[in-house]
């Protein structure tokens, strides 16, 4: 049988369990490895935008357009509430990425006050190379993780994070 690699958590928790033996620190072993890995997929993930010539937020804002399907098109109030920024920050991060010919805005035809956001096609085609190179260096991070393995973190994952995403 394989003994399980060491890593910095193993270290920082012995270190830790020398010094306040008082404590339990077994909630580092979990949750620092999160931390970690969480800096290592923001890592990957700026690295991807960066190919693309994108900023993490212009991402966030495309891929809501791409994910609402043809016509690729959301009110900036929709946009709100996928990318969860402020009234002020989407009006400003639309002039930008319309300044950039990524998006545009049109009437809204069911509301005359109100506008629609839409990718334009050199958005679109930036957005799915983003999203495709993003998913590469995604399967690159999970590689020592077979499939089995990934569902499994994935579902244990999810039961820790969903009270939080609840309402």
């Amino acid at each position: 049988m394989t003994e399980d690699p060491r890593d910095e958590v193993d270290r920082l928790v012995a270190a830790w369990r020398a010094e306040r033996p008082d404590l339990d620190v077994e909630p580092l072993q979990v949750l620092s490895r999160v931390s970690r890995l969480a800096k290592h997929l923001d890592r990957a993930r700026r690295a991807a935008f960066a190919e693309h010539g994108l900023e993490p937020w212009e991402f966030d804002v495309l891929t809501a357009l791409r994910r609402a399907g043809k016509p690729y098109e959301l009110s900036p109030g929709a946009l709100l509430r996928a990318t969860l920024v402020t009234s002020g920050t989407m009006t400003n991060r639309i002039d930008r990425l319309a300044q950039a010919g990524l998006v545009r805005r049109r009437p809204d035809p069911e509301d005359r006050r109100g506008v629609l956001v839409s990718l334009t096609d050199t958005g679109l085609a930036r957005v799915d190379a983003a999203f495709a190179d993003l998913l590469r260096r995604e399967h690159d991070l999970l590689s020592g993780l077979d499939l089995d393995d990934q569902r499994t973190l994935s579902s244990l994952l999810r039961t820790l994070l969903a009270p939080f995403d609840s309402p």
